[in-house]
């Protein structure tokens, strides 16, 4: 149970962003910019980089909500994102997500663990934006992630319903009204 009263059927941020749409709007809006605006990263591998922080943060519905998104935009049934997840050195994507994986992964401890060699990921290919984006992406995950499991928001142990929300958002993105979502 949440520690401040949520709707039931509005599990995660759901249900904080429902307690609370003034904050919701302006969060949404920053979701879409980072995650569905024009960008050289893909909407999947940016959803990529938010699943990755959020499982490093042990947040367990972001990182179910934001892998089902990247699974839908992927268009893999989810195996990038295993492989990522199960080791991100050996995982089968290319050498450029790999190294902005790398500096998420930097971010989602401190800012301060990002080094000049870790932006050395221009090597693979990795434009400033890019970076830039990456790190972002990253900062905003660890702040959503704390927002939802700060408030101890509920998190449904049945994946069918991650993959609901993410077929939602994988179509229309953050600034549409969430879909009703059956928890029983």
């Amino acid at each position: 149970m949440a520690h401040i009263p949520v709707p039931e059927n509005m599990p995660g941020i759901r249900g904080l962003m429902a307690f609370r749409p003034e904050t919701a709007h302006p969060l949404n809006l920053l979701a879409e910019q980072l995650l569905q605006a024009p960008s050289t990263l893909s909407k999947g591998e940016r959803e990529l980089i938010a699943t990755y922080v959020s499982r490093r943060n042990h947040c367990k519905y972001c990182a179910s909500t934001h892998g089902a998104i990247a699974k839908h935009l992927l268009g893999d049934a989810g195996t990038t994102i295993e492989s990522v997840l199960g080791n991100l050195q050996d995982a089968a994507v290319s050498d450029k997500m790999k190294a902005l994986l790398t500096i998420a992964g930097q971010v989602q401890i401190s800012g301060k663990e990002v080094t000049t060699e870790s932006v050395a990921a221009r090597k693979h290919g990795s434009t400033d934006i890019e970076i830039h984006d990456t790190v972002l992406i990253a900062a905003a995950f660890c702040m959503f992630n704390r927002y939802v499991d700060g408030l101890g928001t509920y998190a449904p142990d049945d994946q069918n319903i991650y993959d609901m929300i993410g077929k939602q958002r994988a179509q229309t993105g953050y600034l549409t009204p969430p879909m009703p979502i059956p928890l029983s």
